[in-house]
């Protein structure tokens, strides 16, 4: 078995509330990342992926759990570890060369190394020649490019990716990938190993000799296996497709455990000698609860009513892989809107499949307006806030509240960054289905009329 680098043991992390509790986003986790092995976390927007990194690379101190190096707690030192970002995060001041020796220079290497080693590092990423250029004259594969020169410099033995190409379009993130890729299999970089957090199903299968797959509410590993397609692989292969579509089925039959088909050997997690560390880390005093609140998909109507049209001219069925590849959109971005649909009962999925069921239908042949009273029947059937915010705005005798008293509700059921967009969420679906009218500025939700419902000729004709 390969060397363990990096060991996570029991690893939790909570955010606390007002009210002493704490708000679970990440349960207890073990996993292991491995000398030669690029490892591919995947899992739904809002999951957790990010705040596992952060734990990981020793930003984040995990609130209970134990975090290891090379079998040894970490104890405050900082991991030989480096991070290449979505977002490029160059300083636009600094030149190609001193974005690159920036880190170096922050640890206090000598001028003369400094230098050597920025211009290794652009050698090897193929940007010799640009060292004097600017941020603002590079496009953006080329930004990323010196974003993985600066992660290199300091010679990492992990190598840390959060969706690094998922800012750049199709064929540059393709050749990016290709490229890392290369400069891996050719043992052309200082690192041991590489953990990619990554949306793409296909960039995962792709890249990784092991994928793990996380659930959310609080995050945890739902799958966790190896990858022996030998590179280069064949995205049309038949092991290939297979891999990429139980996948989906992991991350879109989240209530459904799924069987590896010709199971792999599941990745095993290594323990320290003589067991489980002894709590190194302070015990958590405050109740943990786990967000069982319902959460909404962050999908737009726009959106939902697009795929089922989509699904309607299609027969009604569709494998989730080919409508992604069709479509051109990645899992992060698909998901949600098929999320949505099945929440409000418009579709249901099973074993890969989205199938639009007879209410997705009637939706999709209606018209502007008694699409606005199918999606209000649905809203109000199955979306829990909704239903709260229209309950209250009939009891009320002013028929309108404020919107922090919602803001309060959701706090008490999610991290901080996930309650703006399942606020924004909720006042996308409830005005559109015209359950309450929202004055931004006076930061007032109000009751609205409902949409009339057409004459029954109107509502059951088709959109032809």
């Amino acid at each position: 078995m390969s060397e363990s680098i990096i060991e996570a043991v029991a690893v939790e992390k909570s955010y606390p509330q007002p009210d002493g509790t704490r708000i679970q986003v990440v349960g207890a986790t073990n996993l292991a990342i491995e000398a030669g092995k690029i490892i591919a976390l995947l899992g739904p927007s809002g999951c957790g992926k990010s705040t596992l990194l952060r734990i990981l690379t020793g930003l984040s101190q995990p609130s209970s759990g134990t975090l290891l190096w090379h079998g040894k707690p970490l104890n405050g030192q900082t991991p030989n570890v480096a991070i290449v970002f979505q977002s490029f995060a160059l300083f636009p001041w600094l030149t190609v060369i001193q974005n690159v020796e920036a880190p170096l220079e922050a640890k206090g290497a000598p001028e003369v190394e400094r230098r050597k080693r920025a211009l290794r590092a652009l050698d090897t990423v193929g940007l010799d020649g640009f060292e004097t250029a600017y941020p603002k004259e590079l496009s953006g594969g080329m930004k990323q490019r010196v974003g993985f020169a600066r992660a290199l410099v300091v010679e990492p033995e992990v190598l840390f990716m959060d969706e690094p190409f998922s800012a750049l379009d199709v064929l540059t993130a393709e050749n990016l990938r290709n490229e890392l890729l290369e400069l891996w299999l050719n043992k052309k970089m200082p690192t041991s190993a590489i953990f990619i957090v990554t949306h793409n199903i296909e960039e995962a299968v792709m890249l990784a000799d092991r994928v793990m797959v996380l659930g959310r509410n609080p995050a945890r590993v739902r799958s966790d296996f190896n990858i022996r397609l030998k590179h280069p692989r064949d995205r049309k292969s038949a092991r290939f497709v297979e891999l990429v579509d139980y996948i989906y089925k992991v991350m879109t039959e989240p209530d459904i455990e799924h069987i590896l088909p010709d199971a792999e050997t599941t990745a095993e997690i290594i323990l320290p000698p003589g067991g489980l560390p002894k709590e190194p880390f302070k015990k958590q005093e405050a109740p943990i609860r786990t967000a069982h609140y319902q959460m909404l998909p962050h999908a737009r109507v726009g959106g939902i009513a697009g795929l089922l049209e989509l699904l309607r001219d299609r027969g009604g069925r569709e494998d989730l892989f080919r409508l992604s590849e069709e479509l051109v959109m990645d899992v992060e971005d698909l998901l949600p809107i098929l999320e949505a649909c099945v929440l409000l009962g418009f579709a249901h999925l099973k074993e890969g499949d989205v199938q639009i069921t007879p209410q997705g239908v009637g939706f999709a042949d209606a018209d502007i307006q008694r699409r606005k009273v199918l999606f209000r029947e649905a809203s109000l059937d199955h979306v829990t806030i909704l239903k709260q915010i229209d309950s209250i705005l009939k009891r009320k005798a002013d028929h309108s509240i404020n919107d922090e008293f919602f803001h309060d509700i959701l706090d008490e059921h999610f991290a901080q960054d996930e309650v703006q967009r399942q606020f924004e969420t909720a006042m996308n679906w409830g005005r559109y289905a015209e359950i309450f009218d929202y004055d931004r500025e006076k930061n007032l939700l109000m009751q609205a009329e409902p949409p009339a419902s057409p004459d029954v000729s109107v509502s059951t004709q088709g959109s032809s």
